[in-house]
């Protein structure tokens, strides 16, 4: 039995589980990018389309290039296999998974619907006249509705009343998205889009939270309760007593990895009975910041030793690395980021910055190249060029191998 995991095993040990290490398919049609939804459990969603929405990546990291209007018809269509909850954040989940977030849904209820001074509350009648709009003309994208209410106040991010009672009612379980249109969600009541088997479903808390840390486990591979615990957003109590379960019935192992610790002495970690434990993995991908790989930064951190924070929010003048800046991944390890921006008029992939991280191997460069070439042929763009040599160590060498 396995007991002690090395740090790099337990780096290639993750990295498989997530798909990383095996050769891109000749062609990618709709069943390996059901197999990556699969293998990940969820696509996160984020709007920023400065390079590529944030969805498009994961799939792209794993498999090369492939045509996104497929992807599109498994997550946008309206009767896709795949629907949108809040798994972690906002993202694509398998339909017939929805009734495995029913306790998150009145977790939310409870928290913002319930009391009398709340928005929610306080604007029933809205509410109560969304139903009815959505039940006799729905599926409709919030600016579809004609409301008194449907008004945008304060700056451009400001949502209306009839969005923000959309999204209450999303959260609570009774609306849910069918489908996208030029990026914007439909909504419509869950009881037109989910079908009575899905609808029909009832799981308990337990048996739910359990679920979903094996799930989290299968997709880590190796992991911390944190860890596990993060993927699906579960709070630690909860995560702890389904990992215990999990251990009991012989589905997780409880093992050490070098160099993991917490308050000075080894974290409980746990490998998943099925994981795979490569001797090595071959990969050249760049991440997306919300890509399972990464979107837990803590485990970012200790398992790459990759500290990494997206500078969205900070002022330009003080943003070090960039404003979307990728992880780029080499093999097991981490070994910098680029900041890429898709300039369309002009079909160019843009490198607006780019970095190495300490011990980046020699041949960064070099494998870098060629991925960027693939980037920008999948995004249909013509060319690829480095805007400022000056933004970064590995900014002036791109530029010259390109």
């Amino acid at each position: 039995m396995v007991e002690k995991v090395s740090p790099a095993l337990a780096r290639r040990i993750a990295l498989a589980a997530q798909g990383f290490g095996r050769p891109h398919p000749s062609t990618v049609g709709t069943r390996q990018l059901n197999g990556v939804i699969d293998r990940i459990n969820l696509l996160q969603i984020d709007s920023v389309n400065v390079f590529e929405r944030s969805h498009y990546l994961p799939v792209f990291a794993r498999v090369g290039a492939y045509d996104k209007t497929l992807l599109d018809r498994l997550t946008f269509a309206a009767k896709s296999p795949h629907t949108e909850y809040w798994p972690h954040e906002a993202g694509f989940i398998r339909r017939e998974d929805w009734p495995l977030f029913r306790w998150r849904m009145a977790a939310y209820r409870e928290r913002y619907g319930t009391d009398p001074d709340s928005w929610y509350q306080r604007n029933a009648s809205t509410v109560d006249w969304l139903r009815t709009e959505l039940a006799s003309r729905g599926p409709l994208v919030a600016g579809e509705i004609e409301h008194d209410a449907n008004k945008r106040a304060g700056p451009w991010w400001g949502w209306s009343d009839v969005k923000r009672a959309l999204e209450f009612l999303f959260l609570f379980g009774e609306v849910a998205v069918a489908g996208r249109t030029r990026f914007q969600r439909r909504y419509a009541l869950a009881e037109d889009v989910l079908p009575s088997s899905v609808l029909d479903t009832t799981v308990t808390t337990p048996d739910a939270v359990r679920e979903l840390i094996r799930r989290s486990a299968v997709a880590h591979g190796i992991g911390t309760a944190g860890d596990l615990g993060d993927y699906y957003r579960i709070k630690r109590a909860p995560a702890v007593a389904a990992i215990q379960e999990l251990e009991d019935a012989g589905e997780l192992i409880p093992v050490t990895v070098g160099g993991w610790e917490r308050n000075g002495r080894p974290e409980k970690t746990w490998l998943h009975r099925d994981a795979r434990l490569p001797r090595s993995v071959s990969a050249t991908a760049l991440l997306s910041p919300f890509d399972p790989v990464v979107w837990y930064r803590d485990r970012a951190l200790r398992m790459f030793d990759f500290h990494y924070r997206i500078e969205i929010y900070t002022p330009a003048e003080k943003r070090i690395f960039g404003y979307y800046t990728l992880p780029i991944l080499l093999d097991d390890r981490v070994v910098g980021r680029i900041d890429l921006k898709s300039d369309r008029q002009a079909r160019i992939l843009r490198v607006q910055s780019a970095w190495s991280e300490p011990g980046a191997p020699a041949e960064t460069v070099e494998r870098l190249v060629p991925l960027l070439r693939t980037t920008a042929a999948w995004q249909g763009l013509d060319d690829v060029a480095v805007t400022a040599p000056h933004r970064g160590d590995l900014a002036p060498l791109l530029a010259a191998a390109l």
